[in-house]
């Protein structure tokens, strides 16, 4: 291969490189500030805003930004029941759970289950799209790593309750408290944060189906739990 060839390969390279690091500085930047500031809005959101403005122009997200300790306890034990038992054990992710979703998907033959924990739900909502790649993935780890290593864990759950999706267009657990029964999300009782909880893997589709037998299942299975659910 000639000379010239090679110098433009190690260039391009370099820049790449560059390119990527100053992507990488970006993100932690943003990690940084939301750690003492209330992100607005996150990428996912964004997304989906896009999407039901395709279909109405005037479309808007229902979205209220609340204070840790005006959220139910209820719907933190819920949560952490439901989403991701070792929150306040693990650094980010936890192993066992992704090895038990990675058996269970083998079994299946397909994706039926996933081992993200609530670190990694943030990272993918505020900053990545909802696209399959390993790239993402990649970048998924990458993004948790800097949410552990800067956040505090009750800094991580605050703002992964106030900006998940909860319904069509229904984004945190102030709007879907609202949304669900017509009452703040401090008032939640553990019946309702169990439900909550149970309809966070597929909150457009329990947004429509609100009363089917495995949402039953799930939230009554959710109760059982909560009351040995550790929360920050």
């Amino acid at each position: 291969m000639k000379r010239w060839l090679w110098r433009w390969i190690w260039r391009s390279g370099l820049v790449l490189l560059g390119l990527l690091f100053i992507y990488q500085g970006w993100i932690f930047a943003q990690v940084v500030w939301w750690t003492w500031f209330n992100p607005s809005s996150s990428s996912f959101m964004r997304q989906r805003l896009e999407v039901l403005q395709e279909r109405n122009p005037n479309a808007k997200l229902s979205h209220k930004w609340i204070p840790y300790d005006k959220i139910s306890v209820n719907l933190k034990r819920a949560l952490i029941a439901a989403e991701d038992a070792n929150f306040m054990e693990h650094e980010g992710f936890d192993w066992d759970a992704i090895q038990k979703a990675y058996d269970k998907n083998l079994k299946k033959g397909k994706i039926v289950a996933g081992g993200s924990t609530i670190s990694q739900q943030l990272a993918k909502n505020l900053f990545l799209s909802g696209r399959r790649s390993p790239w993402r993935k990649a970048e998924e780890a990458i993004i948790t790593v800097m949410i552990e290593a800067v956040m505090s864990k009750r800094r991580i759950f605050e703002i992964y309750l106030n900006i998940i999706e909860w319904g069509e267009g229904v984004f945190g657990a102030e709007a879907a408290s609202q949304h669900y029964f017509k009452k703040n999300a401090a008032a939640l009782n553990a019946w309702e944060a169990a439900r909550l909880a149970a309809m966070v893997p597929k909150p457009r589709y329990y947004d429509r189906h609100r009363d089917t037998p495995w949402l039953e299942r799930k939230t009554n299975l959710i109760l059982e739990r909560m009351p040995s659910a550790q929360v920050p």
